[in-house]
Order: structure tokens, then sequence, then C-alpha cells
């Protein structure tokens, strides 16, 4: 489908236009166009790594892939790329497993609360004072 191809070109709001004039015009086709654009997976997102979030045009989708494999023909700046990209993700990780020591101690005081509670003894003493 070559106008399909023109409007991946254009990308998401071509689409969405074409969907619009087709619901003006005559309902059914504007009905078939959303049914194309959510059965082809235009209009979905997908996760990347299990963790993040991202939508791309499907023509992105193909080089999004491989776009770390891609050499800029500056080795000093393909090689500071790659540390960089390293480094975030080793700060992601780190990150990610920051937020997860959070919510297990917020979980191991609300249990310990919620414990305090069952046997009868007071929380508020258990708390410091607050100024």
């Amino acid at each position: 489908m070559e106008l399909a191809q023109q409007l991946d070109d254009y990308g998401r709001p071509a689409w969405i236009a074409v969907m619009i004039l087709g619901f003006i015009c005559f309902w059914p086709i504007g009905l078939m166009i959303l049914g194309y654009l959510i059965w082809s997976g235009r209009m979905g997102c997908s996760t990347q790594h299990g963790r993040q979030w991202s939508c791309f045009r499907p023509a992105e989708r193909k080089r999004h892939g491989a776009r770390h494999d891609r050499s800029s023909g500056n080795a000093a700046f393909d090689e500071y790329r790659e540390q960089t990209l390293k480094r975030l993700e080793d700060e992601f990780d780190e990150f990610q497993e920051f937020l997860e020591q959070l919510r297990m101690a917020k979980d191991k005081e609300e249990f310990d609360k919620f414990m305090a509670s069952r046997r009868g003894e007071d929380t508020d003493a258990a708390e410091p004072p607050r100024a």
C-alpha cells in the first residue's frame, strides 16, 4: 500500500487526520481506518526492555532497534556515546534498586505498625514526637 507508506512517513498526525476526514465524509470509512490503525499496530505503543514505554512510527521501530549499532564515522564520538549509554543504563538500574529498597522499607514499616496494632501495642509511643 503506497498510500499507507506515505502516511507512515508523515507520522501519526497524518493517520489521525485521514481517519477524521473519513468519519466526516462517511462514518463507515472512518471506522474502517480506525480498525486498520488498531489492527496494524500503527497507533499502539510497545515496551522496550520490559521497563520503558516508547511509541514510534512503524518506520522508526525498525531503525530504533539497531540505533546503537550504527557508527557515526567518528570513533571518539562512538566510544563516548557507548560509555555514556552504559553509564546511564547503570544509573537507571541503581535507581530502580533504590526505589525497590524504598518500597520494601515502607512496606516493612506498614507491616510493623499493623502487627503492633494487632497485639494492642501503642503505635504512637513507638514514633518520635514531631516538631
